[in-house]
């Protein structure tokens, strides 16, 4: 005898309408022989009295409803196991979330690749601005106050600013440019190309002024008795209290000139004091050979060393590779001796108003026959 829940499983599951544990149930019940007789005659008294019963094949119909169950379950689970990874996937993707969270990818900001031939201005929180030679803008310290103003090609920072320790920006001219940058106590700098400058946003009472210089640069300085001016270089140190002069300090040559214009200067390598190093003169080129550590002077033709301000071009008893990396940094172009022959020659030779790289070439090849060419924006002097 079946029992009524059986009966009603049977009915619902006939219906379509059973649910998966009502399945199940049936299924695990055919299982045994006798309920399986009882449930075909069950199957033929309620559902196919009116139906010719040859035609009806009990066992085919068994077998079909335990596939229809046993597929059913199937996709049961299967839709229970895709709402498992759904949900784990969820998972997975916060806790990657998190762990890039750690990382601070999210919190980073996102690296700004600034143009080599940018001027620049790098701030005392490390921030790094870029400078438009005909732009007009206002510089902050880290709390939002105005320490100074840009206009145009000049930098020019204020006195006014109370401050108790020294703040520094750094601002750096790339090749084929030119600025100036007027300092807190009013000293005037004027950088040449492929040059950096890192000086206090403000000079405090009591502390020599003191600045650090890569590149070549001209310096006004103002006059202070009680508070001397050092530009450092590296290994060698310039100290003044109120003075004109030319720095040419680049890396990737053999010396580090010092010309004076006016007043006096003294100079003297790290290691050494005041007293111990060169005083010169107006008119007087201070010398330190890098690879000796020794300063000599001789007298100069100090227009020579400051044309560059003018945006000329001189050029006296030079080599023809120390010519080449002057036209290099004043061009920003990369140029290339193929003759090796022409790198000690020693030439002379001048260029007015800012000329154009091909009247230079164009000069050379014809006083000295020097031939070149361009290719991938690099001149081959051949």
């Amino acid at each position: 005898m079946i029992s009524q829940k059986i009966q009603r499983i049977i009915i619902q599951y006939l219906n379509k309408q059973a649910t998966l544990l009502e399945r199940e149930e049936l299924e695990l019940w055919l299982k045994n022989h006798n309920n399986y007789e009882l449930f075909k005659g069950y199957v033929k008294i309620n559902f196919l009295i009116d139906l010719d019963m040859d035609m009806f094949d009990v066992d085919d119909s068994k077998k079909q409803l335990l596939e229809l169950i046993d597929k059913e379950k199937k996709e049961y689970r299967l839709r229970k196991y895709v709402n498992v990874f759904k949900y784990a996937a969820v998972v997975i993707i916060f806790l990657g979330i998190g762990y890039l969270y750690q990382l601070g990818c999210f919190t980073k900001t996102p690296e700004v690749i600034i143009p080599s031939d940018s001027i620049t201005l790098k701030l005392e929180n490390g921030n790094v601005e870029v400078l438009s030679e005909d732009g007009t803008s206002q510089i902050l310290d880290a709390n939002g106050s105005v320490v100074g103003s840009q206009k145009g090609k000049q930098l020019v920072y204020d006195n006014d600013n109370v401050m108790e320790k020294l703040v520094y920006n750094t601002l750096t001219v790339p090749y084929g440019k030119r600025f100036e940058v007027k300092l807190s106590d009013g000293t005037k700098v004027y950088l040449n190309a492929g040059t950096s400058l890192k000086y206090p946003v403000k000079f405090i009472g009591g502390n020599k002024r003191q600045v650090f210089l890569t590149g070549e640069a001209f310096f006004d300085v103002a006059h202070d008795v009680t508070h001397p001016f050092i530009v450092n270089m590296e290994n060698l140190n310039v100290e003044v209290l109120g003075t004109e002069f030319n720095v040419s300090a680049y890396s990737e040559d053999l010396t580090t000139d010092v010309v004076l214009i006016k007043g006096s200067v003294n100079l003297y390598t790290n290691g050494k004091t005041l007293n111990e190093g060169l005083r010169i003169e107006p008119g007087i080129k201070g010398a330190l050979n890098r690879k000796l550590g020794s300063i000599t002077s001789e007298a100069v033709d100090t227009s020579i060393y400051t044309s560059w301000m003018e945006g000329d071009l001189v050029f006296r008893n030079m080599s023809f590779e120390n010519i080449v990396k002057k036209l290099e940094r004043y061009y920003n172009m990369k140029i290339i001796i193929v003759n090796k022959q022409l790198n000690n020659e020693i030439f002379n030779a001048t260029f007015k108003d800012e000329p154009p790289i091909q009247d230079v070439l164009n000069s050379f090849g014809k006083s000295y026959g020097i031939s070149h060419t361009i290719k991938d924006n690099a001149i081959f002097i051949n």
